[in-house]
């Protein structure tokens, strides 16, 4: 006789096929994007958590999955709400964030909040301590960017 247990469809957890759950793939991302913000190596983090950065990095890529303590944890360390690993999420589903997810169009850059040179310049542009020239930084670049002219790198 089948236990109740055995008898009980899946409901969730990791697809078969052997990819991590892309719920898990969000919140990772979004522990690196924070992280990163920082300006935090994974040795910190894992230090201040009391785990190795190589499992830092699979929680990260989602290969592991953060449990509701080590999520608390890691939302008091990086200094953001719970909530904050699970914005951006898309879809209204989990279907529909598992397929935008195994998408091959979309890949963990294909965020550009989570590229390296975002983050780099986000962190080069608040380190400039004057406001003033922070703020006409700021207004310059909007404007280039507005302004339909080729890059310099398309020019060439």
């Amino acid at each position: 006789m089948e236990s109740a247990i055995g008898a009980r469809r899946s409901t969730g957890g990791r697809p078969r096929i052997g990819k991590p759950n892309p719920i898990d793939v969000h919140v990772g991302s979004r522990v690196r994007l924070r992280r990163t913000l920082l300006g935090m190596s994974q040795e910190k983090l894992g230090e201040a958590i009391g785990l190795t950065f190589q499992q830092v990095q699979k929680y990260e890529r989602g290969a592991n999955r953060i449990g509701a303590s080590r999520l608390f944890d890691l939302s008091r360390v990086l200094d953001v709400p719970v909530s904050f690993f699970f914005d951006d999420m898309a879809g209204d589903t989990p279907n529909d964030v598992v397929d935008e997810a195994l998408s091959p169009d979309m890949g963990f850059d294909a965020d550009p909040m989570a590229k390296r040179e975002t983050l780099e310049l986000v962190r080069a542009y608040y380190r400039i301590s004057d406001p003033a020239v922070r703020k006409r930084l700021f207004e310059l670049t909007k404007a280039v960017a507005n302004s339909g002219v080729e890059s310099v790198a398309d020019v060439a």
